[in-house]
């Protein structure tokens, strides 16, 4: 099975969700899809059947972003692209920090949203989503994760998500909630 994303920290986040070393990275001659969906779960739709189309091999993909209450549910879709550039994570967190810097503790409500789907030639798409609501801190907190996890607090926790062990971390994130979705419903349908 191939994971639509290049992303090495994701792969082993995803293995480690879904119990499974059998997973590889998207083959790096593939190109890159335009991901040009307004939902997570389009995007991620995107990816898995780009890479379907090319591999003919089984695909899962996710979509995934921050959601900022107070920004009406921005960056969302443009989570990873923030500041104009794909994957800099330290200067879309910058961008975010400065964005919030006059808004109140009070006011700082937001979630990380993850669509997950799994696409295979001659079977049905299948897609699962999770979220994980917390709070927005003012300064970077954690060795951990990766994006935006030094500064967010998921609720019922005092640590930011970058403080937690991967275990913890997997066990309520929105990626962990929608690949464990997405792995049951490909059971229901008798997918391994």
């Amino acid at each position: 099975m191939i994971l639509a994303s290049r992303n090495a920290h994701k792969l082993v986040e995803v293995r480690q969700i879904l119990g499974r070393e059998d997973i590889d990275l998207s083959p790096g001659n593939l190109g890159d899809p335009v991901e040009d969906d307004v939902t997570f779960a389009g995007n991620a739709l995107i990816k898995a059947r780009y890479v379907a189309e090319r591999t003919g091999e089984a695909v899962i993909a996710d979509d995934s972003g921050l959601c900022v209450d107070v920004l009406g549910g921005s960056p969302g879709v443009f989570s990873a692209r923030w500041c104009g550039r794909h994957g800099a994570d330290d200067e879309n967190t910058d961008l975010l920090l400065g964005q919030l810097n006059d808004v109140g503790d009070d006011l700082r409500q937001a979630k990380f949203v993850c669509a997950a789907v799994y696409v295979s030639p001659g079977q049905p798409d299948i897609i699962a989503t999770g979220i994980m609501p917390g709070r927005l801190i003012r300064e970077r907190r954690g060795e951990g994760g990766f994006g935006y996890d030094p500064i967010f607090v998921p609720d019922g926790y005092e640590q930011t998500a970058a403080e937690l062990t991967s275990r913890e971390k997997n066990s309520i994130s929105h990626r962990g909630q929608a690949f464990r979705a997405l792995k049951a419903e490909m059971t229901r349908f008798g997918i391994e």
